[in-house]
C-alpha cells in the first residue's frame, strides 16, 4: 500500500464519505471531486485529500482532478427519474471514461447493485448496470462490485427498514417482502472498495459482494425487531401494493421521500443474492469473516445510539447550486425578497447561546409553536416532500450539508454564524439564519428568516403565513434566550 494516487467522486455521499478517511488510513494518496467543497469544511479527514470542484458533465473539471491519478472511484449515483436521469447517468460514465483514458488511469472501481441475469430491472438497477457496462467495456481495467441491501448507521436501506419496524407492528406490504435478499454489512462494503485499490484484476468484469445471511425482505423487518428489542411484527401481503403507492406510504411513516422509497422498493421486486463468488478470488474477506445480518443491526444502532453517525443518505444531496444565491447576493437586487428580522439579548454568556442555537431541530425541535411545525411536516411529505422526519445526524454538532429535518445547512460559522437552507415544497426558496455574539451583559441573537416568492404563488404564501409569524419566529428568539438564560443560571 501507498504511492498510489487514488480520486473519490461522490465524496460527499454516504458510501464515499466513508470510503475517503479509509483510503487515507490505507496510506494513500487522496484527491476528491466534490460539486460543493463547503460541505467537507467539517468533515475531520478535508486537511488530508486533495479537494477539486467538479461535475461529471463539466469535461474540463474532470481533466483536471484526473491528472496523475492511478485509481479513480466511481461512487456517484442519482437517485431521480426517467430518460433525463438514465441519459445523464451515462453521460456521466461516459465522461469519466474519456478522462480516465486521456489521463492514463491504471484503473476504476465501480458499486453497482446486486441483481439477478435475465430479468427485467428497476430503472435505477438499470441505470446502474449500464453505467457498469460503460466502465467495463473502456478498455481501462475496471472493478465493478455489485451490492445488495448495505445495513449501515444512516443509510437508505437500514433507515427504511429501521423506521418501518419501529413505527408499524403491523404493516402491509407488497409480494416482494419474500424475496430472497443478501444484505452486506457497510464495513464490509468498505472493506471491499478499498482492497480493490490493488487487487488482482485479470480482466475488466462484475463481482458479487453479499454479507453471509440470505433472507425475506420481511425476515430483515422481523429480526431487526429482535435486535431493537421491539415487540414481533405482523406482516400482511396485499399483491396489489404497487410500488408507487408503497413509495407514498413510506414517504408518509419514514424520513425517506416518496421517490427515494419507489426507487428502493422497486430494486426489490427482484432477488438480491449473490450468484458467484469470483471475488474471494481476489479480495480476502475481512478478518474475522464478513458480519452477519444480526450484527450489523446491532452496531448500526450502536452508532446511532451514541451519535456516531459518520455519513447519511440525507446528507449526500447537494448543498445548493451555484445559480442558487442568497437573497443578499448582489444579483438579487431589484426582486422581491421578504425578511422577518428579530433580535434578543440574553444574561447567558455567547458560547451557551451558540450550544442552543447549535441544537435547533431533529428531537430537540425548533422551540416555537410544535403544532405549526409538525403540521408543516405533514403537509410537506403530503405533497411529496421530506417533511420533519430526517431529523439530525448528531443531537449536538452540524456540519455544512447536513439535513436538518426539512432544512439543510448551508453555511455553518462554529460559535457565530448558522444559515439553514429551506427543502420543503414551497413556491420560492426559504432561508433560517442566526447569529450569536456577545454583548455587554451576556450575548446577542440575531435571528432572520429570508424568503424569495416565485411568481403570485409565492407571495401569496408569503403573506397567508405572515399572521403567525408573530407566533412562530418570535417565540423561536424568545425561546431560544431564555433557554440559554436558563443554563446559565443552573451553571451559575
Amino acid at each position: 500500500m501507498g504511492d498510489l494516487r487514488v480520486l473519490v467522486t461522490g465524496a460527499t455521499g454516504y458510501i464515499g464519505g466513508r470510503v475517503t478517511p479509509r483510503l487515507l488510513a490505507a496510506a494513500y494518496s487522496v484527491r476528491v471531486l466534490v460539486r460543493s467543497p463547503d460541505k467537507l469544511r467539517d468533515v475531520p479527514w478535508a486537511h488530508d485529500v486533495e479537494i477539486f470542484r467538479g461535475d461529471l458533465d463539466d469535461t474540463d473539471s474532470l481533466t483536471a482532478a484526473f491528472g496523475d491519478i492511478d485509481v479513480v472511484y466511481y461512487l456517484v449515483h442519482s437517485m431521480g427519474g426517467g430518460e433525463a436521469f438514465t441519459d445523464a447517468e451515462r453521460r456521466g460514465a461516459q465522461h469519466v471514461v474519456a478522462a480516465a483514458r486521456s489521463a492514463g488511469v491504471s484503473r476504476i472501481v465501480y458499486l453497482g447493485g446486486l441483481h439477478p441475469a435475465g430479468v427485467e430491472l428497476s430503472a435505477h438497477l438499470r441505470s446502474r448496470t449500464q453505467v457498469g457496462r460503460i466502465l467495463i467495456d473502456s478498455g481501462i481495467p475496471t472493478m465493478a462490485l455489485q451490492a445488495g441491501v448495505v445495513i449501515g448507521s444512516g443509510s437508505a436501506s437500514f433507515e427504511m427498514i429501521r423506521h418501518l419496524t419501529n413505527r408499524l407492528p403491523v404493516m402491509t406490504t407488497p409480494r416482494w417482502v419474500n424475496n430472497r435478499i443478501q444484505p452486506i454489512a457497510v464495513r464490509d462494503v468498505l472493506h471491499y472498495l478499498v482492497a480493490a485499490a490493488e487487487a488482482p484484476l485479470p480482466r475488466s468484469r462484475t463481482y458479487d459482494i453479499g454479507g453471509p445471511d440470505v433472507m425475506g425482505y420481511g425476515d430483515m423487518m422481523r429480526t431487526y425487531a429482535q435486535v431493537a428489542g421491539l415487540a414481533n411484527r405482523r406482516i400482511l401481503v396485499l399483491p396489489v401494493l404497487t410500488p408507487r403507492l408503497a413509495g407514498l406510504w413510506i414517504g408518509l411513516v419514514t424520513p425517506i421521500p416518496s421517490r427515494l422509497g419507489r426507487a428502493l422498493i422497486e430494486s426489490l421486486q427482484n432477488d438480491a443474492v449473490m450468484t458467484e463468488h469470483g471475488i474471494d478470488d481476489v479480495i480476502a474477506p475481512p478478518a474475522g469473516g464478513l458480519t452477519p445480518y444480526r450484527e450489523a443491526v446491532r452496531l448500526a444502532l450502536g452508532r446511532i445510539e451514541r451519535g456516531e453517525v459518520e455519513t447519511t443518505w440525507a446528507n449526500a444531496a447537494p448543498v445548493g447550486a451555484p445559480s442558487d444565491p442568497l437573497p443578499s447576493d448582489p444579483v438579487w437586487a431589484g426582486e422581491v425578497v421578504f425578511t422577518d428580522e428579530r433580535s434578543k439579548t440574553c444574561e447567558a454568556d455567547a458560547q451557551t447561546l451558540w450550544q442552543v442555537v447549535e441544537s435547533i431541530g431533529g428531537e430537540n425541535g425548533w422551540y416555537s409553536f410544535p403544532l405549526a411545525w409538525a403540521v408543516r411536516g405533514w403537509l410537506d411529505r403530503l405533497v411529496g416532500g421530506v417533511g420533519l422526519s430526517r431529523g439530525r445526524r448528531d443531537a449536538r454538532r452540524l456540519q455544512t450539508g447536513d439535513a436538518l429535518d426539512f432544512w439543510r445547512v448551508e453555511k455553518i460559522e462554529r460559535g457565530a454564524l448558522l444559515r439553514l437552507r429551506a427543502e420543503m415544497r414551497a413556491p420560492g426558496g426559504a432561508w433560517l439564519e442566526w447569529r450569536v455574539r456577545a454583548a455587554a451583559r451576556g450575548s446577542r441573537l440575531d435571528q432572520r428568516a429570508i424568503f424569495f416568492p416565485r411568481g403570485i404563488a409565492g407571495r401569496a404564501y408569503w403573506y397567508a403565513l405572515l399572521p403567525f409569524h408573530g407566533v412562530i419566529f418570535k417565540g423561536m428568539v424568545n425561546n431560544i434566550t431564555g433557554t440559554a438564560a436558563r443554563r446559565h443560571q443552573s451553571a451559575s
